[in-house]
């Protein structure tokens, strides 16, 4: 028994001068932290001063903002992820219609080039169609036929003379 009080005390006093030297280090640094000067300048504020004549306040503070720093820096990382993936999906979404749109022009800009060639081909046909009708019942209307007949008159005219 006697071994274990020794053990016991000198353990006691080793972890009695743990704890000073573990205040003493403490102590200076929170004697450098008030040295800094702006911690000084936060402490010489209406806030600082009333923290500093309520001690337990101090302390509520402190613990709720060291504990409130992570749920608060979780939500705005899910809120930051949440934007990007919400813009990265309106992109998305946005070059998915782009697509749609650009194939939806390129089949209107198909049919309005098979409407042309068909209307312009049914429009050669009607004009080749009637043109040759016309040569055939109405022989006199050609052109060809109309700048003899004028060029016949002009040279009788010319000889008459």
């Amino acid at each position: 028994m006697s071994e274990e009080m020794e053990r016991k005390s000198s353990s006691g006093c080793s972890s009695g001068s743990e704890l000073q030297q573990l205040w003493g280090s403490w102590s200076t640094q929170f004697n450098q932290l008030y040295e800094d000067p702006r911690v000084t300048r936060l402490m010489n504020t209406r806030l600082g001063l009333y923290l500093s004549s309520h001690p337990m306040l101090a302390l509520t503070a402190l613990l709720f903002s060291s504990l409130a720093a992570l749920p608060v820096g979780l939500f705005l990382t899910f809120a930051a992820v949440t934007v990007v993936m919400s813009a990265v999906g309106f992109v998305f979404f946005e070059v998915f219609l782009l697509c749609v749109a650009g194939l939806t022009l390129v089949s209107v800009l198909i049919g309005i080039a098979l409407f042309s060639a068909v209307a312009s081909f049914i429009t050669y046909v009607l004009y080749f169609t009637s043109s040759n009708i016309l040569n055939r019942y109405y022989p006199h209307l050609r052109k060809g036929d109309m700048q003899e007949e004028q060029s016949e008159g002009e040279t009788l005219g010319q000889k008459e003379m």
